[in-house]
């Protein structure tokens, strides 16, 4: 399987990066498709602004107002379902270009453990990076308010 192309801007200041697309946002062609998925949810509380009820195009266009850029941190893999625990001989995305596309990007923030691997690199690299609990409703050990408390951190 191959992910999705990433959404990134010159103006990007922060960029997200999740492990590898569900099997819903594969299909639909978009980031973060899956209904039970909190990842719109938790951003509309951190921007305070309603994402979830947009259609997905005004939501990345909401995305780049706030200059945040999504990406994955895995290019290509093998996976049955949708879990991170199933992905099997992932290939990572080709990131040293990424000052040159976005030069003005600050922070890398990574949505949950298996993404945030590569927050070191990030971090070496001059980035200010936060690791933070999976969005995904597989993630059921964190609470909404505690995901968000920590998701706050995306804005500095």
């Amino acid at each position: 399987m191959t992910g999705l192309a990433p959404i990134l801007f010159a103006d990007t200041h922060v960029l997200i990066l999740g492990s590898f697309p569900s099997a819903a946002s594969l299909a639909a062609g978009q980031y973060y498709a899956h209904p039970r998925n909190q990842f719109w949810r938790l951003l509309s509380a951190v921007l305070g602004e309603e994402l979830v009820d947009l259609a997905y195009l005004r939501r990345l266009r909401r995305l780049k107002a706030h200059h945040i850029g999504l990406w994955d941190v895995i290019n290509a893999c093998e996976r049955q379902g949708s879990l991170d625990a199933a992905i099997r001989r992932p290939r990572a995305n080709e990131f040293a270009s990424l000052q040159d596309r976005c030069p003005r990007l600050e922070r890398v923030c990574f949505n949950g453990q298996t993404a945030g691997k590569f927050a070191p690199p990030f971090a070496e690299a001059g980035f200010a990076t936060l690791v933070l609990p999976s969005s995904s409703a597989a993630n059921a050990c964190w609470s909404f308010p505690t995901k968000l408390a920590v998701w706050r951190g995306i804005i500095g």
